[in-house]
């Protein structure tokens, strides 16, 4: 399987959301899969497309900010636009990391051959110990809502569905929702059922990739 996943670098979530992915990406490589791997500077909308164009992924993941209509990538550079260069997401499974592009990019990237897409329709939040933000894999508080999102990933480069890979993601979010529940600050609680609430997929929730 050909695997692309963007991980811009500017900023403390951005700085999270692609640490988070670099075991995943260990375990891709552990598995045979090859990895077009779109970190910092080359998270930008030409490298993208042109990864899209030519590296033939089937699995794609997009780490960073985003809208309604579309997904950013370093700097904030718009990667994909609803209307504008969507279809260059056709016959691929997608999951974006990012706040709220489930909830029209999601859809209409679908209408144009995506095989399914993951997603946030809201914002997606996850709190951090300020701390730890040069050691952010030793930060517990972050894993609560970064490690569900990494599960959903290994479990795709596992050979599950999507929504099999779903459910695990969402299985892992209320363990740790509940874990939380014992915790002084219970806003965290409170934001871990948010984003369980706004996971959402569109299209073929049975796809399996090889």
């Amino acid at each position: 399987m050909n695997l692309l996943v963007t991980r811009p670098e500017h900023d403390d979530t951005t700085h999270y959301l692609s640490s988070y992915c670099e075991p995943t990406l260990e375990f891709a490589h552990s598995k045979g899969h090859k990895v077009l791997d779109l970190h910092r500077e080359k998270a930008v909308k030409m490298d993208v497309e042109s990864g899209l164009r030519k590296f033939q992924a089937k699995f794609v993941v997009f780490n960073g900010h985003g809208d309604y209509h579309q997904v950013a990538g370093h700097k904030n550079e718009v990667l994909i636009t609803e209307g504008e260069n969507d279809k260059l997401l056709k016959d691929k499974v997608v999951y974006a990391i990012s706040c709220r592009c489930g909830n029209i990019l999601g859809p209409r990237s679908v209408e144009k051959g995506a095989l399914s897409f993951t997603g946030y329709n809201e914002d997606f939040y996850f709190y951090y110990e300020p701390k730890l933000i040069s050691k952010p894999k030793k930060d517990k508080t972050v894993a609560l809502f970064l490690e569900p999102t990494q599960r959903f990933i290994r479990a795709v480069l596992k050979g599950n569905s999507v929504q099999e890979a779903e459910q695990k993601a969402q299985e892992q979010m209320k363990d740790n929702l509940i874990k939380s529940l014992s915790f002084e600050d219970t806003s965290i609680a409170k934001y871990l059922w948010w984003d369980l609430k706004h996971m959402v997929t569109y299209g073929n929730k049975n796809m399996k990739l090889d």
